[in-house]
């Protein structure tokens, strides 16, 4: 058994849903699960109309029409006039969408953000099923929902692991292609969970640990995972071949191309994982297992962007002790603010953070009444593996350097 997990690159317009298809075919459909992600920049769009539902936003309507609009002409350029089940079947879910929103008393964002946003995927997959049943590649749409269970700590769940498995285990029959999403969950109440941004990679190594598959392969419009990322830097190398550790430490530290929680279950049942092209399926792309060394042995470049560097320190001048560094990683947990890098002396302790949730605000008034506070904001988090002299002169070339820390094989720069 193997999964395949597509993103929302691979299905942004018509010719990407075709593509999957040619994929599909090219490696063959046995057992196999395919995991898909919301077409193109639905995830955005969505997240519009959670926002102005959300604040009661005169754009509501027309930020629901946008997502409308562009999912009636995938569906119109795909199936033509055999197009009419399709959008019936996704009207359905614009108005099980509209019925949440008319019924629903809560006001915790979170939660709302993930019964709407969540959406995207279930219409991608839709479309997706319907279209490759038509062209005669038969599948079973299922809903992922029914599987993968969480807590109710929506945005940020926590896998309900042994439930999870005995729906998996007991309920999932592989007796054909499987279409499903990525990025969703369900709690025990059978309300909508997300797994996190990019949680799709996730999903598929959820299922593949699962079923213990034979291998899970992420689908990309890059050749594989590379030392850099081509939109920040002008030379990027393609890793042949890298460790379940080394991989680990690169989402760790920001590296976008791999979800961060994808990569422990797969090194937990030494199930290998592959990411290739969807665009030169010829290709074998980048492979990651255990103990696999680095090929080729190259500097790695990770870039954080919209960074806020934090400077505290006490009130009365006294040392930065442990009670006090407690205090603020408790705020830091409160206000759900991710550290990315902290560095500490006597007096002073200065932290590196994501503002994912917009609570930086939140958390700044309440530290401030406890403790002397600084900051800046829109910086940029160098991460560098194996670095050398070439690879720091080329992030501090030109730039103003806030903080850099370093040990043997891994330096953090975080510059303006």
């Amino acid at each position: 058994m193997k999964v395949f997990k597509f993103g929302g690159a691979s299905v942004k317009d018509a010719s990407g849903v075709r593509n999957i298809a040619t994929v599909l075919q090219h490696e063959g459909i046995d057992k196999t699960i395919v995991i898909i992600s919301a077409m193109g920049k639905m995830t955005n769009a969505l997240e519009e109309v959670a926002k102005s539902y959300y604040n009661q936003s005169k754009e509501l309507a027309q930020n629901i029409n946008f997502v409308k609009s562009f999912h009636k002409n995938i569906i119109s350029e795909l199936l033509g006039d055999k197009a009419v089940n399709t959008l019936i079947e996704i009207e359905q879910l614009y108005i099980e969408m509209s019925g949440f929103m008319m019924m629903n008393k809560s006001s915790n964002y979170n939660y709302i953000y993930d019964q709407i946003v969540s959406y995207g995927e279930l219409i991608s997959t839709k479309i997706v099923s319907n279209y490759l049943n038509e062209i005669g590649l038969e599948n079973q749409w299922i809903d992922v929902r029914n599987f993968i269970k969480t807590d109710e700590n929506y945005r940020e769940p926590i896998v309900n692991w042994n439930t999870t498995q005995q729906n998996i285990s007991n309920n999932l029959k592989i007796d054909k292609l499987i279409i499903t999403q990525g990025f969703l969950g369900a709690t025990e109440h059978g309300l909508t969970t997300t797994l996190g941004r990019e949680g799709s990679d996730y999903t598929a190594a959820i299922f593949a640990y699962c079923m213990e598959a034979e291998s899970v392969t992420i689908w990309k419009d890059v050749a594989g995972v590379l030392n850099a990322d081509p939109r920040y830097f002008d030379e990027t190398i393609l890793l042949k071949q890298i460790s379940y550790t080394e991989a680990i430490e690169m989402a760790f530290y920001g590296a976008s191309v791999i979800h961060p929680k994808t990569l422990k279950p797969l090194q937990n049942k030494n199930i290998p994982l592959f990411v290739r092209s969807f665009i030169n399926i010829e290709e074998k792309g980048t492979s990651v297992s255990k103990g696999a060394l680095l090929e080729p042995f190259v500097p790695c470049f990770i870039v954080k962007k919209n960074q806020i560097l934090i400077s505290i320190s006490a009130l009365d001048f006294s040392f930065m002790v442990e009670n006090n560094i407690s205090y603020i990683f408790k705020l830091l947990h409160e206000f759900q603010l991710k550290v990315n890098m902290i560095q500490n002396s006597a007096i002073s302790f200065s932290v590196c953070v994501d503002d994912n949730f917009n609570n930086f605000e939140k958390f700044l008034n309440e530290i401030k009444s406890k403790f002397l506070v600084s900051f800046d904001l829109d910086l940029t988090l160098y991460t560098v593996r194996h670095f050398d002299e070439a690879a720091l002169k080329k992030i501090e070339n030109n730039r103003e350097v806030l903080l850099k820390q370093l040990n043997k094989e891994t330096v953090q720069i975080v510059v303006k």
